[in-house]
């Protein structure tokens, strides 16, 4: 940015702060409900403008129409959205993990409010949200996700129409990774419920007289969350190599 060129620079700083405000709205930590939106819109201001000294080389010329100007802003606020959703996608894999354990251990009735979704969600699904949150912190991947903000202009410079079918197939992509990994954190709870509902169907028909829901319903809860506590780990191990690999990739 040139200091002495004051339009120049404020255009430069109106740009980059559209874009990355909407990101910041929706990343992972930052862009919780939980939040403040004043505290996530001084953080994307601050962002701003040391983006804007980065990439202030790379901004197209100021137009001189207010209409031209209005929809280059419009235009990066909406490529903005688009990486921030992609990265809030990227918590949809834990929100499939909890629904899956959750009905697997017999607790897909226990509901409670999700802060990081905003919305009622299974208990493990929030349980491993809040941790997911935190973790995103502890492991630093949150500077990760700064710096892929400065990556987004070597992805789709400003002032550049982007590839819709592009878009609209990275976005099908992370959709399907997401859910796939969801799944493959889930995959000790739904080994454990085809074995431990196999052994109920077996065990109904050869001693129908006996109440099964209520014999077995505490022991699925507490296999259930015992196996859910053993592979805590390893479930959300997985998922810091998932979302950190989208973080590098926006690098």
């Amino acid at each position: 940015m040139d200091a002495l060129n004051l339009p120049a620079s404020i255009f430069t700083i109106a740009m980059v702060f559209s874009r990355v405000g909407a990101i910041m709205m929706l990343l992972p930590g930052i862009g919780e409900v939980g939040v403040p939106a004043r505290v996530r819109l001084s953080l994307a201001l601050i962002m701003a403008l040391i983006v804007g000294s980065i990439v202030g080389r790379s901004m197209p010329p100021m137009p001189e129409q207010p209409l031209v100007l209005a929809g280059l802003i419009i235009q990066e606020a909406l490529i903005g959205l688009y990486f921030g959703v992609l990265a809030r996608l990227m918590m949809s894999a834990l929100v499939v993990a909890g629904q899956v354990a959750a009905m697997q251990s017999g607790l897909g009735f226990a509901m409670s409010f999700d802060p990081t979704q905003g919305q009622q969600g299974a208990v493990m699904a929030t349980f491993l949200n809040l941790v997911a949150v935190t973790l995103v912190f502890v492991s630093g991947l949150h500077h990760l996700f700064l710096t892929g903000i400065v990556g987004s202009y070597s992805i789709i410079p400003a002032g550049s129409i982007p590839n819709l079918g592009d878009a609209a197939q990275l976005g099908t992509q992370v959709v399907a990774q997401s859910f796939r990994v969801g799944i493959q954190m889930g995959a000790p709870l739904i080994a454990f419920g085809l074995v431990f509902y196999l052994a109920i169907g077996i065990l109904s028909r050869l001693m129908p007289q006996v109440q099964i829901f209520f014999v077995v319903m505490p022991l699925n809860v507490f296999a259930g969350l015992s196996i859910f506590a053993l592979s805590l780990g390893s479930i959300l191990n997985v998922w810091l190599r998932h979302i950190e690999n989208f973080a590098q990739s926006m690098n």
